[in-house]
């Protein structure tokens, strides 16, 4: 059965806001988060923000005063009010530090220190930085909260998109095909072994990480370095060399538990769907990215090498499923990582600063249902 879709109450309807794009994207400039949290009838405002990310991918709030408290006390409400599980509840990042300014609950995100880019990033395609929050994890996120407090001049943009559309975009043949279809998402940015020349790095990697150890991740091979159609170590040979060593090299501890019973250890895998169902709304969507999605179980690997190649680039290379946001000063943006991909814009300088502090609370199990719809059909829109 679909859980049964919610629609937005209609609380927000009296603020000022414009949607952005057709399919994705909902921004309002002259709200107050803080104030929602303490009106009379903040469950009712929180529960209709939550049916309103989950309809639109992404919403942005510009400007805000919310504290990091309120953050996230904001993140962990939005959850509960769109119906998550008990035992589900603010995600710790595998490699956060607890510290008496910012809780486990909060990932830094910051170009020059704490969960950082890379040199590698600047040097890499963009288009390889597409990816949902953790979805390594067995139970992942379903919304984001991300406010950036501090700004390069120019540049440092973020893109989303729409796995709606992205699954609306698809043929029916090859979304029949897709569907029932699992796929393995892992956290490659762990592993402590000389990795091939092309993978992307766009999450958190700290400074004292190498990204080029000193050991060659295959040994019996005369090159020096990995050639490019080298292919990847497979899950299991990953799982060897991750987690565990990179927590006893750095002196960072693995997290465990991350914000629900099922994400523990240091062997940051998980199986789920190809197409997803949302829970929220009922409809289907892609759930696949290129960060951490490295094969589907149910097809040979060149098969599946080919088959996710093709979805990665459905999401990067359609900008008319995609909404770009240039940040303002302390801009927030809540998304729904059930149904949207992202990735940031490493377009500045490299003396430039661009810090914010995100937090991420955790949904559901995914699963698919075959009676679900997509939302093209579920609104009755042209296909």
């Amino acid at each position: 059965m679909v859980a049964a879709p919610f629609s937005p109450l209609g609380a927000l309807a009296d603020f000022e806001h414009r949607d952005l794009t057709p399919h994705i994207g909902t921004r309002f400039p002259a709200t107050q988060l803080s104030a929602l949290l303490r009106a009379p009838n903040a469950q009712e405002l929180i529960t209709d923000l939550a049916a309103l990310v989950a309809h639109r991918g992404v919403v942005f709030f510009a400007a805000q005063d919310l504290s990091l408290a309120e953050q996230t006390r904001l993140a962990d409400r939005l959850g509960a009010c769109a119906g998550r599980p008990a035992t589900s509840g603010l995600h710790r990042h595998p490699i956060s530090e607890e510290t008496s300014e910012i809780s486990a609950e909060v990932s830094v995100i910051d170009s020059k220190g704490g969960i950082a880019r890379a040199d590698v990033v600047q040097h890499a395609r963009a288009s390889r930085g597409w990816h949902a929050d953790i979805t390594f994890e067995r139970i992942p996120s379903d919304y984001a909260l991300l406010k950036m407090h501090t700004l390069p001049d120019v540049g440092g943009d973020t893109l989303w998109a729409s796995g709606y559309e992205a699954y609306d975009r698809l043929s029916p043949a090859f979304a029949r095909f897709l569907e029932g279809l699992t796929a393995v998402h892992t956290a490659p940015f762990f592993v402590e072994v000389r990795l091939p020349p092309f993978p992307f790095f766009p999450f958190p990697l700290y400074p004292s990480f190498p990204l080029y150890p000193s050991f060659p991740l295959y040994p019996s091979s005369p090159h020096p370095t990995p050639i490019p159609s080298a292919r990847p170590p497979s899950p299991d040979r990953m799982w060897m060399l991750m987690g565990g060593q990179y927590a006893k090299r750095t002196g960072i501890p693995i997290q465990d538990p991350r914000g629900a019973p099922e994400n523990t250890g240091s062997e940051l895998t998980a199986v789920h769907p190809v197409i997803r169902t949302h829970p929220g709304t009922g409809f289907k969507t892609l759930f696949v990215n290129r960060t951490f999605t490295t094969r589907i179980v149910e097809l040979a690997p060149d098969e599946s090498d080919t088959v996710l190649d093709y979805l990665f680039r459905h999401i990067s290379e359609n900008h008319d499923l995609q909404v770009r946001y240039t940040w303002g000063q302390d801009d927030l943006a809540i998304w729904d990582n059930r149904c949207t991909f992202h990735t940031a814009t490493n377009d500045y300088p490299a003396a430039a600063h661009r810090q914010g502090n995100r937090v991420v609370s955790l949904g559901e199990k995914p699963f698919f249902d075959p009676a679900s719809r997509s939302r093209r059909a579920a609104l009755g829109l042209a296909a």
